[in-house]
């Protein structure tokens, strides 16, 4: 039996998945998302072949599992972070993908929320989420005025 930490991935863990786990994501989610759609019970059970072992689940779990899998068979790295945590900056910077010096300046300008705990900053990642989700929309945004720019200048006439 493992134990309850040796379940809990950090961000810095997460590694794309290997092709062979790519396939094998990729069948199991196929054959999983069938079955979520016949359903009916809020807590299915399901059963370990190997083990015998019956596991009442609830189904949102279920469903999380299927996009797990799903992401996997795509060949994306996965991390599962609870929405409540709080993050050290050092993870966050990570998860964000930029220098700790820079996430500190991002929270002391106060782009992104944070509190201190003795002399340690700590961010919530659903702000952390958050400011991600923002700044990916305002580079959508820059590149689609760069592209409109481009067409009136006539960057794009044969």
């Amino acid at each position: 039996m493992c134990e309850r930490n040796e379940l809990i991935m950090n961000t810095s863990e997460a590694k794309r998945p290997s092709k062979e786990e790519q396939k094998t994501a990729l069948v199991s989610y196929n054959a999983l998302a069938e079955v979520l759609k016949e359903l009916k019970t809020e807590a299915p059970e399901i059963e370990i072949e190997e083990t015998n072992e019956k596991i009442k689940i609830p189904l949102e779990a279920l469903k999380l599992f299927a996009q797990i899998l799903d992401a996997m068979s795509k060949g994306n790295p996965i991390s599962i972070v609870p929405v409540a945590t709080e993050m050290t900056t050092q993870a966050a910077a990570e998860f964000l993908g930029c220098s700790r010096p820079h996430l500190v300046k991002l929270l002391e300008q106060g782009d992104i929320p944070f509190m201190k705990v003795g002399r340690h900053r700590r961010v919530k990642y659903e702000d952390i989420m958050s400011y991600k989700l923002e700044m990916k929309q305002r580079q959508q945004e820059a590149i689609r005025q760069l592209m409109k720019s481009d067409e009136d200048s006539g960057l794009y006439d044969s």
